[in-house]
């Protein structure tokens, strides 16, 4: 525990123990067993000398195995955040003030595998009785060109390379009200015989873009008769996605990229 000091150094009270973030509030990161009781009169004295010092947003990180004082939180005004699997984050705003402090994450990001062969076949996976291209979530830290690579080996036993992105598409309420970005990926395949994978679909084989689009299902009609303009816009015309370039390095050392036409670009 932290001791909060007056101007003469005389130790006033104890405070949880906190750091102090970029945009002027504290994070309390909870790491020992606590009384809730004792965390409760602790919080008490620690709001108050934050309001004292101007702090605004007061972030509060309990791990799973201190869930016993997420009632005491709430109880003094915190608000659920976000959670993690090991950890649950929450928040109170000081200010009598809109809160501008983000909600937690809107969007889940997934990419999808455009696969063909010589004879301009598709790969597609069968779930629940309908033919799809590979899709799926990527990994907290996963590069697109990455997780699509990915994708793709986990469903069907293919191993392809990433081309470029053909396009990306937004829908809302999604997955517990989240949104979802899908990126529309060209990929080159390195082989091209297919090993299912049972646990991620049903079926799984080469199948000519015509019969792909004439699915009947209507909720994905509209998505895979762009992808079948797109296939052959980029064999036929030429068409250019978006390709990655490195701009800034984490201090890590990961990069991060921006993705666009190269090809426009470049032109003079």
């Amino acid at each position: 525990m932290d001791r909060s000091t007056i101007e003469n150094g005389v130790e006033d009270a104890q405070q949880l123990p906190a750091t102090d973030d970029e945009f002027g509030g504290v994070v309390v990161e909870m790491k020992e067993p606590m009384d809730p009781d004792i965390f409760r009169s602790l919080l008490k004295t620690s709001m108050s000398q934050w309001k004292l010092q101007g702090k605004k947003g007061i972030w509060i990180k309990l791990p799973i195995d201190l869930s016993n004082l997420v009632d005491t939180a709430v109880k003094e005004g915190f608000k659920f955040h976000h959670a993690e699997p090991e950890y649950l984050m929450l928040l109170k705003w000081i200010p009598n003030t809109k809160n501008p402090i983000p909600a937690n994450a809107s969007h889940i990001a997934r990419v999808g595998a455009i696969v063909l062969n010589d004879k301009r076949e598709e790969k597609m996976g069968n779930l629940r009785g309908i033919w799809k291209i590979s899709t799926g979530i990527l990994h907290q830290g996963e590069d697109i060109t990455v997780g699509v690579v990915r994708e793709v080996k986990e469903e069907t036993g293919i191993d392809v390379e990433f081309v470029e992105v053909l396009a990306f598409s937004q829908e809302h309420n999604v997955f517990f009200g989240k949104s979802e970005i899908l990126f529309l990926c060209m990929m080159h395949p390195l082989s091209f015989e297919i090993k299912l994978q049972e646990t991620e679909i049903e079926a799984a084989r080469w199948m000519p873009l015509e019969e792909y689009e004439a699915q009947l299902s209507i909720q994905e009609r509209g998505l895979r008769e762009c992808i079948k303009k797109l296939c052959i816009a980029k064999v036929e015309r030429g068409y250019s996605g978006l390709s990655p370039f490195p701009v800034t390095t984490d201090s890590n050392g990961n990069p991060s990229y921006i993705y666009f036409n190269k090809d426009d670009l470049n032109r003079v």
